[in-house]
């Protein structure tokens, strides 16, 4: 018997190429920003205390690129606790406030003036709480910032369901858990990871802003803010060129574990489809 070959579907590979093209224009604007910059300091005598050439950070990046790694990584554990901490904190307070309307029309606006204090004011706060060196205390301020946009967008998503779902599951004599189950969760997480890709990046700014304020050697922020203090600029810009490295990655991760959760939503049929 002859073995029997499935037909490859050409429109998965036409589909994962157009969407590779996408990022065609991205990466010619950044080289080509990349390219002005490096031009514009030249020809302008820029020193580097105001803004070293891109070379120039490279090489020095290279260079680091171990002990970078190191405080990077070190800097990164404590922004994914405070992303844990804060968005596990946040969805399980958007959970109550949909299941009790009252109550989160009773807190919401305490929580909103909250967001608006600088998080700049809790970082020396938290390192009096917590201790200047226990990693914890970035953690609390990372938790912060990741708080409210995972909290706002997984309520959102929670009490927006098209009142004709939830009759249909009322007409099936379904309780409030079997609600949120089956129909207010599954319309939460495209919301949620709205929420959670913008606190990857907040997570690390938060636990960078905590470590100006003091922390280890070992990590990210103290490194920036010792570079820049004794005029080691391109170091220090080598440290932000972490730290957005792994602000990117984070991002990217959430992204794709959104793309895998929320592949039956009309926005991911609609991709598909095209």
């Amino acid at each position: 018997m002859s073995a029997i070959v499935q037909p490859v579907p050409v429109g998965i590979g036409r589909r994962v190429g157009r969407h590779a093209l996408d990022w065609i224009p991205a990466v010619i604007i950044f080289a080509l920003g990349i390219a002005a910059w490096q031009g514009l300091v030249v020809v302008f005598h820029v020193q580097d205390f105001l803004l070293p050439k891109p070379t120039s950070i490279a090489t020095a990046f290279w260079h680091d690129k171990h002990v970078l790694w190191s405080e990077g990584v070190y800097t990164f554990k404590e922004a994914l606790g405070g992303f844990a901490l804060g968005s596990g904190l946040g969805i399980a307070v958007a959970l109550v406030f949909a299941a009790w309307r009252p109550l989160g029309g009773v807190f919401m606006p305490y929580a909103v003036a909250a967001n608006a204090i600088p998080i700049i004011a809790f970082a020396p706060i938290m390192n009096d709480w917590f201790g200047l060196l226990n990693p914890f205390s970035k953690m609390a301020i990372a938790a912060l910032l990741c708080f409210f946009p995972v909290m706002i967008n997984t309520l959102r998503g929670l009490t927006s369901v098209h009142p004709s779902s939830v009759e249909l599951m009322r007409s099936y004599a379904a309780g409030r858990a079997r609600l949120f189950r089956h129909v207010r969760i599954p319309n939460a997480l495209p919301h949620l990871f709205t929420g959670l890709k913008v606190a990857t990046v907040l997570s690390m700014i938060g636990a960078i802003v905590g470590e100006y304020f003091g922390g280890p050697t070992s990590a990210l922020g103290v490194s920036i803010l010792n570079a820049s203090s004794y005029g080691r600029f391109t170091d220090a810009w080598a440290g932000i060129v972490m730290a957005s490295a792994f602000g990117i990655l984070f991002y990217a991760l959430v992204a794709m574990a959104e793309r895998l959760t929320t592949s039956w939503h009309p926005s991911a049929r609609a991709f598909r489809s095209e």
